[in-house]
């Protein structure tokens, strides 16, 4: 029986960007639909809180002062929301395909997790000093929502791309 090896170092091989846009669009839907089952089950705030958040980033601090659903609010956050997605979802495809990191599904998954611990540092303490009210999302639910994330990702992406 001959073993075959994956090496991980960078070869010239682009990503599937039609898989690599489904796969953030689908993954910012799951991790929206996280967001909203915790702040749910936790009860301690408003479920409506991180879409006006998400709101803001384009409405501005309006946005922030309502409370409960308000149907521009919840438009505006998932405009954002999902470009946000399909934008981290085509970056993590082009550190995925040259790297060969979609040679099994733990590595792919190993990958997607690092991707969203990573992306979870840099929005809520890199973007938290252009959006401040971001800081009150820090916590450890919010940055397990962002390795679900980064993980559903890559995993559908591996399962969509071409080869």
């Amino acid at each position: 029986m001959e073993m075959h090896m994956h090496s991980h170092r960078w070869v010239a091989r682009q990503p599937d960007w039609a898989a690599a846009a489904v796969a953030g669009f689908g993954a910012g839907g799951i991790l929206m639909v996280l967001e909203l089952a915790w702040t749910a089950l936790v009860g301690s705030q408003d479920p409506w809180r991180a879409t006006h958040m998400i709101a803001a980033m384009v409405l501005g601090w309006d946005a922030l002062q309502s409370t409960g659903y308000s149907t521009g609010i919840v438009v505006a956050a998932l405009v954002v929301h999902y470009i946000l997605g399909i934008a981290f979802g085509v970056m993590l495809a082009a550190i995925i395909a040259p790297f060969q990191l979609d040679s099994s599904t733990g590595m792919v998954l190993l990958a997607g997790a690092l991707f969203g611990l990573l992306l979870y540092v840099l929005n809520f303490y890199g973007m938290a000093s252009a959006f401040s009210w971001f800081a009150e999302m820090r916590s450890w639910p919010t940055a397990v929502g962002h390795m679900v994330f980064g993980m559903s990702a890559a995993y559908i992406y591996r399962r969509m791309e071409k080869p």
